[in-house]
């Protein structure tokens, strides 16, 4: 039986503009039983070094896991008799449209929602059963560094006869009896407990396949200790029970068990009601999680993402593709809480965090098994450090990108020259010219749309190599665009290459069901994608980034990576659904090992070009992709000042992201995405521009981009008053350079992001938990409260509880020492609210900069 159907959408010409959010495997609920011959009552075990886990009876039955400096302290528990493992079989149907994804279960088969304990038991390497084990993938993962490890084994089982269809809101059964037998399906499952390192246990899940019995009532009189309404049998699935005669619903259940196999896993386990979840990598709508559905999985982040008018018209004429507030380039499996709790999942399978219920968590992740690693920390820093650890931490950036204005520029040499000679007038001091438009562009219905085909179009760039040697003799480096997508270039002008053709004849193109090339619907035009788990790619696409730096060139955006088709072929066979949520890990990877490859052939060349290190910045990630990837940036956001995808969403995405370990980040100055529908417009107005230059002046890198239209958006260069603003705020960029490095330093050894939601440093203060983008922390001694609404002169700040200092406002010099207070502070354009810790060096050099550059 077919479990998953692919349904494309994208050249529906007319769509339901208020989509129904897809249906999904409720929230599952079942009992806890244990056998109490086999497993004691209370007992604890030592996991490894670092950790202790303690089995109790007591109310149903729980484990309970602690560190051992702090055994009081549980870091994850399940809730007392209710069942932590179940698992489902259900169909599912994933619609996909230009990179937006829409997955859905379209029918449940049958749901395994309760739970027993057979056995607990610590398991040491020289342990006899280690070798006896007749379960290869469990002998497998027994292969661990840290002993001894805890395995836990048991069944999982329902006990209802029919599950066709949706079930209702929650999957909680009391049985079904049939002619005095009870009907079940059930399947074996293991949980095991180990150390990875001092501060984390890791775990994982397996289910076996399921089988289908009827019991018989008076089979067994043996019970489990515990009543539901009624006393019910012990199900050991290891004794034997006397089959029922065969009736009409036994044969039907037997059919569908048969059928179908478990494709889901859960995983439940307490939380408390008060407890708030943070993290599951960039996310733009909201910082605190509870409460919600929050689903993993990579893909365009939409337009408009509820934000109305403009969500309801993107999704008329294109299916889904407005999104929602969950849909985002670069989501993580991975969440800290206020009650410094942490968790993440390794793998890449399609999963959901279902945080809808106040004592509990449900982790659903569509596969047989679930693999992952639970934290301890004493705070959010710490916990940030631990999981970064593991996944991995950004490189030092190269101080150029760091030091001055990134340029966003279209139009060719002459236009980047006279750019290049304005700015200078208004001493701006500048980084690089990030000129995207280098391979050329191409008119469509939805605008200007670039040639995908990776080499410089000398038509539009006359004299480019002489243009970058200019710049570059200037210290401006020149930075440039690609993404792993090529488009058929048979009309392009003057082109010296086929790339798509060369990809094409070496094979190293994703393939379609039948192996020919997959071409994909994107705006205005089908491209295929490089297959990035072919051997043979890096190399060749390593070659093309070779002859971009051979010009001069020294960074690049690598854009997409979040669109690979869910029924694409790949050459390693792999899963496509898996290898969607890999694919953008794959595509900076190969970025970064080009980096690493070049810096490495140059050594003892740097006096030729001491400041000449290379830097990509990328969209679309996962949780390894920290890293591979220099420096993120976050997507495509509105030319508005909404909150699901406008200025504001672009704080919370920093935030958020900055959580989660993606470090280095930030945003197109003013935005990118315009819209200029027949009745929905959407412009980027000046004061939107200034506030957004105000804001990206205290991120990482400061970079402006014209947008999608910038013949409708106000630019820096618009005016005199636009660019002298953004001279202004290029020089108080550069007023903290200073800190930055040190910052970016920190990034690279801890993890820690250069952006900070105050709860990071704060955690105590419970008023900072319910702070999404009202303001954030630069490092820990500057506070930045942004003006993110039309027509604002004034914001209300808040001064934290937790250290004893004064906040100082940069532009008055007014010292603000009371804790846990708020104030309404002016906030002019041009003049912030932005504040430093009074009397700490940090702030007083940034204002001693100010000062020498005449901002203050």
């Amino acid at each position: 039986m077919a479990t998953l159907k692919i349904t494309k959408k994208h050249h529906k010409h007319l769509n339901n503009p208020f989509p129904t959010p897809p249906r999904t495997l409720p929230f599952v609920q079942g009992s806890l039983y244990f056998n109490l011959q086999t497993v004691p009552s209370n007992q604890l075990f030592y996991i490894g070094t670092d950790f202790q886990l303690l089995w109790s009876a007591i109310n149903g039955g729980y484990i309970s896991v602690s560190h051992n400096s702090q055994p009081a302290r549980a870091i994850w528990s399940t809730v007392p008799g209710q069942a932590f493992v179940s698992a489902a079989a259900t169909e599912t149907e994933v619609e996909e449209s230009r990179g937006s994804f829409s997955i859905k279960d379209r029918s449940i088969h049958f749901v395994c929602n309760h739970q027993t304990i057979e056995h607990i038991r610590l398991i040491d390497q020289y342990d006899a059963w280690f070798s006896e084990a007749n379960d290869h993938d469990l002998r497998e993962s027994l292969k661990v560094t840290h002993y001894p490890i805890l395995l836990i084994k048991g069944s999982i089982f329902n006990v209802r006869s029919k599950m066709r269809g949706f079930l209702k809101s929650e999957i909680q059964d009391e049985g079904v009896y049939i002619d005095g037998k009870l009907p079940y399906i059930y399947g074996k499952y293991w949980v095991l407990f180990y150390q990875k390192n001092s501060h984390q246990i890791g775990f994982q899940v397996n289910v076996g396949q399921p089988s289908s019995e009827f019991l018989n009532l008076s089979a067994s009189r043996s019970y489990l200790g515990k009543r539901l309404g009624r006393f019910w049998p012990l199900l050991s699935m290891r004794r034997g029970f006397e089959a029922a005669s065969a009736v009409e619903d036994e044969r039907e259940e037997g059919e569908v068990a048969k059928a179908a196999e478990f494709n889901r896993v859960c995983l439940n386990y307490l939380s408390e009601g008060d407890e708030r979840f943070y993290g599951f990598g960039e996310q733009f709508s909201h910082m605190d999680f509870k409460g919600k559905r929050v689903p993993i999985f990579v893909q365009e982040q939409g337009i408009g993402r509820g934000d109305q008018p403009i969500t309801l018209a993107v999704n008329l004429i294109s299916y889904r593709a407005g999104g929602d507030w969950s849909t985002t380039y670069a989501p993580s499996p991975f969440y800290m809480t206020s009650k410094m709790r942490s968790l993440y999942l390794e793998g890449y399978s399609y999963t959901i965090f279902d945080l809808t219920r106040q004592d509990r968590v449900q982790i659903q992740v569509h596969g047989t098994s679930v693999r992952g690693a639970i934290l301890h920390g004493q705070s959010p820093t710490d916990l940030i450090e631990t999981f970064t650890e593991t996944i991995g931490r950004p490189p030092e950036l190269p101080h150029w990108i760091i030091s001055g204005a990134v340029v966003g520029m279209q139009g060719g040499t002459d236009t980047v020259r006279q750019m290049w000679d304005t700015l200078r007038t208004y001493d701006v001091p500048i980084s690089a010219f990030w000129l995207q438009d280098w391979v050329g562009e191409r008119e469509t219905f939805i605008g200007s749309q670039l040639w995908w085909n990776w080499e410089v179009d000398t038509t539009r760039y006359e004299g480019w190599l002489q243009l970058v040697k200019d710049l570059n003799s200037q210290s401006v480096k020149v930075m440039t665009y690609c993404n792993p997508c090529l488009a058929i270039t048979d009309d392009k002008p003057n082109k010296r290459r086929n790339l798509f053709e060369e990809a094409k004849k070496l094979g190293i193109l994703v393939k379609d069901k039948n192996r020919e090339p997959y071409m994909i619907a994107n705006t205005a035009f089908d491209v295929a994608m490089l297959d990035l788990t072919h051997p043979e790619t890096g190399a060749w696409f390593k070659k093309i980034l070779q002859e971009m730096v051979d010009d001069g060139v020294r960074g690049w955006m690598a854009d997409f990576g979040e669109g690979l088709p869910v029924d694409a072929t790949l050459y390693s066979g792999e899963d496509p659904i898996t290898a969607h949520n890999r694919y953008p890990e794959l595509w900076a990877q190969i970025n970064r090992e080009f980096v690493e490859e070049w810096k490495a052939a140059r050594l003892g060349k740097e006096k030729e070009d001491p400041e000449g290190d290379l830097v990509f910045f990328i969209r679309a990630g996962f949780r390894d992709s920290p890293k591979w990837a220099m420096l993120f940036w976050e997507g495509d956001q509105m030319v508005s000042w909404q909150t699901n995808d406008g200025i504001k969403s672009a704080v919370v995405g920093l935030l958020s992201s900055g959580l989660s370990g993606f470090a280095l980040n930030h945003s197109d100055i003013g935005g990118y995405c315009t819209v200029n529908f027949p009745l929905v417009k959407y412009h980027r107005s000046e004061e939107l521009l200034l506030r957004w230059m105000e804001l990206s002046a205290f991120t990482t890198v400061f970079r402006t981009h014209e947008g999608n239209r910038p013949s409708c958006n106000s630019q820096f260069y618009s005016n005199h008053n636009t660019l002298s603003h953004f001279a202004r705020f290029a020089k108080v960029y550069e007023a903290w350079k200073f800190y930055r490095i040190q910052l970016v330093k920190e990034a690279s050894q801890k993890g820690l992001p250069i952006c900070r939601h105050l709860v990071l440093h704060y955690p105590e203060d419970e008023y900072v938990h319910k702070l999404t983008y009202q303001q954030f922390l630069v490092g820990t001694d500057i506070l930045v409260v942004p003006v993110l609404d039309n027509g604002r002169r004034h914001v209300k700040a808040y001064f934290p509880i937790g250290e004893s200092c004064s906040w100082k406002h940069i532009w008055t010099g007014k010292l603000y020492s009371k804790q846990g207070y708020e104030a309404w502070v002016e906030a002019p354009i041009g003049r912030p609210a932005v504040f430093v810790k009074y009397e700490s060096v940090i702030g007083e050099t940034f204002l001693e900069n100010l000062t020498n550059l005449h901002i203050v």
